[in-house]
């Protein structure tokens, strides 16, 4: 117990450096010297008196915490860029050549996820330009794992969207639910559970997996537009506020528009110089008439 203690303090203690830094200043000048044990007493002395202290430190470390996870996400988000967006066994929807791209994680058994996706298609049914990636995420059982690999069994039968679609629409996927959309679509099913069995789509649900565990994504739906990484359900006036905010990022200056605008404007600027210099010289010239004139 007193073991356990004595590391609770050490812990305060440091926690205390990082929240008072002025405290820490003292008593690293006042207390260097002194054993262990009565730095131990003076951490404890001070967090009974301030108690509020540990709730302030935790608070601290948590916010640490996360600005260490976003940190990291916003790394891999850029060195895991080519299986985000280049991964050719994704499927799409929208505008394959699309300027801004909407990356999609989500499970067919997730209420959110029922709730969110279909502004997807809102979405690019008024933004012709825009590109949808998605990432199946079956993380809440042997259900979503066997609608993912339905889903994805089907887009080799060239009907992903509409089965897609339908799981979605779905109040809750099972096999049989599988079984009537496959059906309804009027899809192979002996092709389509062979495909479903391939190792290869398992491959892909765990590139999935681990990609979503690199980019700090635990839960679904979650969303990535640009270098944004939107946990949780969005409806269609976030998703078109955050494509607008992308385009906006992603416009560049006409090259040669910017070439032509910083060559006038060091003509302009030599032109300048040279009238400034000119000016300057006669006056100076002027000057030195008026004083001759003067003196004689």
């Amino acid at each position: 117990m007193k073991i356990q203690f004595t590391r609770f303090v050490w812990l305060i203690a440091i926690s205390l450096l990082a929240v008072l830094p002025v405290f820490s200043q003292k008593v690293a000048k006042t207390v260097s010297a002194q054993n262990k044990s009565e730095i131990e007493k003076i951490v404890r002395e001070y967090i009974l008196k301030n108690p509020s202290i540990i709730r302030e430190a935790i608070e601290l470390l948590q916010a640490q915490e996360v600005q260490k996870k976003l940190s990291l996400a916003a790394e891999n988000l850029k060195k895991l860029s080519s299986d985000i967006y280049l991964d050719k066994d994704s499927p799409i929807a929208g505008n394959p050549k699309g300027d801004v791209t909407v990356v999609a994680f989500f499970d067919y058994n997730c209420g959110y996820c029922k709730m969110s996706l279909p502004t997807l298609k809102t979405l690019i049914a008024q933004d012709s330009a825009v590109k949808i990636i998605y990432k199946e995420l079956p993380i809440l059982g042997d259900d979503s794992f066997l609608a993912a690999q339905a889903a994805l069994a089907a887009k080799r039968q060239g009907k992903y969207e509409q089965f897609h679609q339908a799981l979605i629409d779905s109040k809750q996927v099972n096999e049989e639910t599988i079984k009537a959309v496959a059906k309804q679509l009027e899809l192979n099913y002996e092709t389509l559970a062979k495909d479903m069995a391939d190792p290869k789509l398992q491959e892909e649900l765990t590139r999935n997996l681990e990609l979503a565990m690199a980019l700090d994504i635990n839960g679904t739906p979650a969303y990535i537009i640009g270098d944004q990484i939107i946990p949780g359900a969005i409806n269609i006036e976030g998703l078109i506020s955050r494509v607008s905010l992308q385009r906006t990022k992603l416009q560049k200056p006409n090259p040669f528009t910017d070439i032509s605008h910083r060559f006038f404007q060091k003509k302009y600027l030599l032109k300048k110089a040279k009238k400034d210099t000119f000016l300057s010289s006669f006056y100076i010239w002027g000057s030195e008439k008026a004083i001759l004139t003067q003196e004689s």
